[in-house]
């Protein structure tokens, strides 16, 4: 095997390494909330700094092998696409750690922990996809994430609209509600983020950009 492809595979091994870490942020973030566990959110905090190391070693590597390569085509999609995709997976342990710091401020319950539950899996499973996708070269379920996200939107706006009614109706839950408001936006940020990868992979797998769709034919005239 030639050098270069087994830096592209350490690359790529390495992605794996700090979504698989996401990804378990992600599960006891859940926990943390669910549980009201502050053991929990306390495992969350301690493993970010996993993701942030992650990001610094694999930022690294894509600078070297864009400066000492000369990659072309494929290889170049994937590089560049890797400069965009680890900072998001980051983001995703930052959001986690701002959601990890509240769970123990919105107990006792004011609205059904079921709805926050939701969300938090749905935007679990986007993440997961989003990986999947990225392992697999899926550009249908990089699709598929991307579509995923409005169902993720209309479910936080669902929930912000029912904690707003409470705080107007009942002035005690203004201060839980207000940290619940801050979990739920986290929660939709994360969503997001597994869209930005999502979006990424297509690029890699088929050389154009998903965003501004509208702008793929060349730019518009003013």
């Amino acid at each position: 095997m030639r050098q270069f492809d087994q830096e592209l595979r350490d690359l790529r091994d390495g992605i794996l390494s700090m979504a698989g870490l996401a990804e378990e942020m992600i599960d006891l973030t859940i926990q943390a909330l669910t549980e009201r566990s502050k053991a929990k959110a306390d495992q969350v905090l301690t493993l970010d700094r996993g993701l942030d190391e992650w990001e610094l070693k694999l930022d690294r590597l894509c600078v070297d092998l864009l400066a000492l390569r000369a990659p072309a085509a494929g290889d170049l999609r994937l590089i560049a696409s890797s400069l965009k995709i680890v900072p998001e997976l980051e983001r995703i342990g930052d959001h986690c750690c701002n959601i990890a710091r509240r769970a123990t401020y919105v107990h006792p319950p004011i609205l059904s922990t079921g709805s926050l539950e939701r969300l938090g899996q749905e935007t679990r499973g986007m993440v997961r996809m989003a990986v999947d996708a990225f392992i697999g070269s899926d550009a249908g379920l990089a699709r598929t994430v991307i579509q995923s996200d409005d169902s993720v939107d209309a479910l936080y706006g669902s929930i912000y609209r029912e904690l707003l009614r409470l705080m107007m109706s009942d002035p005690l839950s203004i201060e839980r509600a207000s940290h619940l408001i801050l979990v739920i936006k986290n929660w939709e940020r994360i969503a997001d983020q597994a869209t930005n990868i999502a979006e990424e992979v297509l690029f890699i797998l088929e050389g154009r950009s998903a965003k501004h769709p509208y702008l793929q034919n060349g730019p518009v005239e003013s």
